[in-house]
């Protein structure tokens, strides 16, 4: 949720954050008129509670002529004051869909526009020249490492099994990640996949995106599509002591997504899919030391990309296709020879307070007096990176080179080699 202090002080940079998500000025207005009508009702409500304390506070000291009339009042006041209070009520959850229909507002320097509309920062590595590359699909399947189609016939579309060298990588790349987050002072975290609604909505997934998450509704619980929501929650109702500095965990979680809306795009391979597993990086800190922090996430996937051995950019997102929960976000792109271009590998968010006043996690300040912190995300790793690694690091002879730093996590082996193209199932019956 926005501060509805700067919502009242200055609505103006409210509507010029809408406005550079491409966004409605409205609900600023529907949030300034919820706001004004909530303290409206609540000044009437305790005014009418004032004046009955003060009539029950009279009654027994009132002569017998006085008497009459102020227990007549008394009761006039109790249905007036049964139906302020049921305004009240009215109006606070009123104010309350309003405030959640609101984003984040947007940090200064935010690229305005959509999708398209980023700003590329700096682009890291040199783009490999590879005469016909193979896409990961076809390298992973000749390495016996991707299995998409078992993965459709147990599961369905966008399900596969990672197998042999495939789950060795997917291991010990999320294992890098967590020891390079432990080496950083992060806390390293295995968090709940299956969370209440109340988390889900603090965190901001339950607007535009609702349509993005599993729910059980039998048990009313929603699959996470990031450790993000878990670990957001983990503090919520708290204050919490950053005197110190930041409070760091690297959580790693499976995570599920619908994909709704995405029928018949990137339907081959890994890349987009309904299951996935991932570290992802969560801060809690004071307000002020939030875009250093960010910067400071952005530096942990950097570094990781950089162990993994390929080329990649980094952009700044554009204000139309940023989370309602972020004010700015740093997104890195691999270069996927395959489609010849760039595609999404981490992503890092700076929500500023907007999660942490949902979820009501607060700090001490230097006098003692209670203030909202601030959240930051961003990915380290996920089972995509594996498109881009195997891409990256295929040869002409179908084997793939395995980075220096994953080499510890397969063995020491520093090629991958294709099994023979004979299935193992067919084999297994011709040798029978």
């Amino acid at each position: 949720m926005i501060d509805l202090r700067l919502l009242r002080e200055d609505p103006d940079r409210i509507r010029a954050s809408q406005r550079v998500r491409g966004e409605s000025t409205e609900v600023v207005d529907e949030l300034l008129r919820a706001d004004e009508a909530r303290r409206s009702t609540t000044q009437r409500f305790e005014a009418l509670r004032s004046e009955q304390k003060s009539l029950s506070k009279q009654v027994p000291k009132a002569s017998a002529d006085e008497r009459p009339a102020l227990l007549a009042r008394t009761k006039e006041l109790a249905a007036e004051v049964k139906e302020a209070e049921a305004e009240t009520k009215i109006a606070d959850e009123a104010l309350r869909q309003a405030h959640l229909a609101v984003p984040n507002v947007v940090q200064e320097g935010t690229p305005a526009g959509g999708e398209d509309d980023f700003v590329v920062l700096r682009e890291v590595g040199d783009i490999p020249r590879i005469e016909n590359p193979k896409d990961h699909l076809e390298i992973g399947e000749a390495l016996r490492a991707i299995d998409t189609e078992r993965g459709a016939k147990v599961s369905g579309s966008r399900f596969y099994f990672l197998t042999g060298v495939g789950a060795l990588l997917q291991l010990g790349m999320l294992q890098m990640a967590i020891a390079q987050a432990v080496e950083h002072g992060f806390i390293p975290s295995i968090t709940p996949s299956l969370v209440k609604p109340e988390s889900m909505e603090g965190t901001g997934f339950l607007g535009a995106h609702a349509s993005e998450i599993y729910r059980l509704e039998a048990d009313d619980l929603y699959l996470v599509g990031t450790s993000e929501v878990a670990l957001a929650a983990y503090h919520s109702n708290e204050i919490l002591d950053l005197q110190g500095g930041a409070e760091r965990f690297a959580g790693w979680s499976s995570c599920y997504r619908r994909e709704a809306g995405s029928y018949g795009k990137d339907v081959r391979g890994i890349l987009r899919v309904h299951q996935f597993d991932k570290v992802e990086m969560f801060s809690f800190c004071k307000p002020e030391d939030a875009a250093e922090e960010h910067l400071r996430l952005l530096a942990m996937e950097e570094e990781m990309l950089a162990k993994v051995e390929i080329p990649y950019r980094v952009i700044d997102v554009a204000g139309g296709d940023l989370g309602s929960s972020a004010a700015r976000k740093f997104d890195c792109e691999a270069w996927v020879p395959s489609q010849g271009r760039y595609r999404e590998v981490t992503s890092t968010s700076n929500c500023t307070t907007f999660q942490a006043r949902r979820l009501n996690i607060r700090y001490r300040d230097a006098d003692g007096k209670p203030q909202t912190a601030a959240t930051l995300n961003g990915t380290l790793a996920t089972t995509r990176w594996l498109i881009p690694i195997l891409e990256n690091h295929q040869q002409p002879d179908g084997s793939v080179r395995v980075p220096k730093a994953l080499q510890p996590y397969l063995g020491g082996r520093d090629v991958l080699e294709p099994h023979p193209t004979t299935p193992p199932t067919t084999r297994k019956k011709t040798e029978g």
